[in-house]
């Protein structure tokens, strides 16, 4: 058995996708927004460790003349946290200040050198490296630029700043990406999720009991995609239930039209051998009337025949034949008559081919015929032809006639049964029957054209059988 959408657990659930998606991608901006925050830190780091060596130096100014004392000089080094520091001024002096034995320098930086992504990239190779390093960074005073300054400082402290700064960035990137998933994930649920799991529950309360009117409401008034979607899926719930409830009234129907024919046809049985009786008669109205009652009852019949073909669910198996298309044409213009159509007179124009052969259902083949002569002159048409043409390897009959056209509501209720009939008290089963005939057989009916100059429907047969 499937499972029901709405039994699903939460970690299964689109809220729960859309609040890890929301939460990484949140993520993501903050990494992106990291590495060059990182990078930007270490470089003021870097910049601030030139100001200070250079600060360590301006109290050497009065003592210019004075030997430097091992005191005074790990003093200042140590207020400057360097191993060495050495100034170039703009008349090309040196002035230096420095451990007797200072470490060996295993990487140099220039803090005049541009680049962003340089800057990022020693950024998170110093991270990813850790441990400790002597640098010697080169770099203009920020408190005169014209004095170039080169201090050697140990990485350790740096990185430990670095670290600490990378903790608060990802402690506040958390709180962020949370705070933000979390509206995010009730605004979704507001605008999308939760309408969207009521849509889901009606469908699947639809399919549970399609003919009980829907109990889950819908956002139908709103204008957007979920909005358009529910009135939509209401309209389709309504047509469907429409259809599922006129299919069983239409069951119901056709199973008491089969016992209504089977004792009318009784009846019309007695009408019949009474007609008989009366075609004895010397009477010259009965004479007269008699081929009308003829008529009558034999349209009676017919229509009894075709309410029991439709309404009955048996496909008996096609019987096929190879037999000549046009001469069976011929039998049904003969079988077809003028009274019994209420016509004056009707015209049968059989232009078929005589040679032409199909491997069918002779008997299906004749009623599909008949069927579609009658509707015809049952239309009003006075004149069918009927001619062959090949489409696509398929042989057509096209069946042309003189009548005045289809009406607007026959053209919308084509091939619907009980509703597609162009004359009073017509049952519109006429085409219905062609159409499965022919289907039966893999192929179909389509109407061609219709207006004033009349009506062309075409009776296609699947290749193989012409």
């Amino acid at each position: 058995m499937a499972d029901e959408p709405g039994k699903s657990s939460f970690f299964n659930s689109l809220s729960a996708r859309l609040l890890v998606l929301a939460i990484g991608f949140v993520m993501l901006a903050e990494f992106l927004i990291y590495a060059p925050s990182v990078a930007r830190y270490r470089k003021d780091y870097l910049e601030e460790r030139v100001a200070e060596a250079h600060l360590a130096t301006l109290a050497l100014e009065a003592l210019a003349e004075k030997r430097v004392g091992p005191e005074l000089r790990g003093k200042l080094l140590s207020y400057a946290r360097a191993h060495t520091i050495v100034l170039r001024l703009p008349e090309s002096s040196v002035f230096a200040l420095g451990q007797e034995k200072p470490p060996l320098v295993e990487a140099t930086f220039d803090l005049r050198v541009p680049g962003f992504f340089g800057w990022i990239s020693q950024a998170l190779d110093a991270l990813m490296r850790g441990g400790n390093r002597v640098l010697r960074i080169i770099g203009p005073s920020p408190n005169d630029p014209s004095v170039l300054v080169e201090v050697t400082i140990d990485e350790a402290p740096m990185l430990e700043e670095m670290f600490s700064f990378s903790r608060r960035i990802m402690g506040l990137s958390i709180v962020i990406s949370v705070i933000t998933a979390s509206l995010l994930f009730v605004c979704l649920q507001w605008l999308m999720v939760g309408p969207m799991g009521r849509i889901t529950e009606s469908m699947t309360s639809f399919r549970a009991d399609p003919e009980r009117e829907n109990p889950v409401p819908l956002d139908l008034d709103r204008e957007d995609e979920i909005g358009r979607a529910g009135r939509e899926l209401s309209a389709m719930q309504n047509d469907l239930r429409q259809a599922l409830k006129q299919k069983e009234r239409l069951a119901a129907l056709g199973s008491a039209m089969a016992k209504i024919n089977h004792d009318l046809r009784n009846s019309l049985a007695t009408a019949v051998l009474v007609a008989d009786r009366l075609s004895t008669s010397q009477d010259p109205d009965v004479k007269r009337y008699a081929p009308r009652l003829y008529a009558a009852i034999d349209r009676a019949v017919q229509l009894c025949a075709e309410t029991l073909n439709f309404v009955s669910d048996a496909k008996p198996p096609l019987n096929k034949s190879r037999f000549g298309l046009a001469r069976l044409a011929d039998e049904v213009g003969a079988g077809i008559s003028a009274d019994e159509m209420g016509l004056d007179a009707i015209h049968w124009e059989n232009g078929l081919d005589p040679q032409l052969q199909v491997e069918a259902d002779r008997g299906m083949m004749h009623r599909a015929l008949v069927n579609a002569g009658r509707n015809a002159f049952q239309a009003g048409a006075g004149r069918v032809r009927l001619s062959s043409v090949s489409e696509e390897g398929r042989l057509c009959i096209d069946m042309a006639d003189n009548g005045p056209g289809l009406s607007p509501m026959a053209m919308e209720n084509l091939f619907q049964p009980f509703t597609g009939s162009t004359r009073k008290g017509g049952t519109g089963l006429g085409l219905v029957i062609v159409r499965d005939v022919m289907r039966a057989h893999g192929g179909d009916i389509k109407l061609i054209e219709t207006g004033e100059a009349g009506t062309v429907f075409r009776l296609e047969l699947p290749e193989g059988m012409g």
